[in-house]
């Protein structure tokens, strides 16, 4: 097709009841990753830190320190990040493999945080997504809780709650 693009250079197709990728669209993609791990070595968040796995640019680790004055203070958690091939129009999936005992984290590392579902935007960059993962160390929302209990004890009694969470930091992220 003279002076544009055919309709297979697309970023998504269906064959075969199938969905690939162009190579134009994971281009786009790294290029995308690479400019924002190049921010992200240049200007980290405080307390947190993340470089993709091996050479899979798709695939990072980060870490974050618990912050002081919490009951995650000193601790280190790790967290695995799975960037789509659609990205930054799809949000990354981030998981904790560190052991946490908060609400919005499941028995399985799972992250509830609006800005990685609902409310992700492809303005925003994994240098802002590990800082909103940092607040609520500080900041949970037990309102929209993936472990109700644990959420239920953070209303009824933080300190005791806090005094769970802080036994699991020492046992899990020291």
């Amino acid at each position: 097709m003279a002076g544009g693009r055919s309709s297979s250079s697309s970023a998504t197709a269906t064959a075969a009841g199938g969905t690939w990728v162009s190579t134009t669209s994971v281009s786009a993609s790294r290029k995308r990753i690479q400019r924002e791990m190049s921010e992200l070595n240049a200007d980290p968040p405080p307390h947190c830190s993340a470089a993709p796995k091996g050479d899979n640019l798709f695939h990072w680790v980060a870490t974050i320190i618990g912050p002081p004055g919490t009951p995650y203070q000193d601790g280190i958690f790790f967290l695995d990040i799975t960037f789509p091939s659609e990205y930054p129009y799809q949000p990354p999936t981030v998981v904790f493999k560190t052991r946490i005992y908060h609400c919005n984290v499941d028995a399985v590392g799972n992250l509830n945080l609006d800005i990685l579902k609902d409310s992700w935007s492809p303005a925003l960059t994994i240098t802002k997504v590990l800082t909103a993962i940092r607040a609520i160390f500080t900041n949970p929302d037990p309102y929209t809780p993936l472990i109700s209990g644990v959420a239920r004890l953070y209303l009824a009694d933080k300190a005791k709650h806090d005094e769970i969470a802080a036994g699991w930091t020492l046992r899990f992220a020291k």
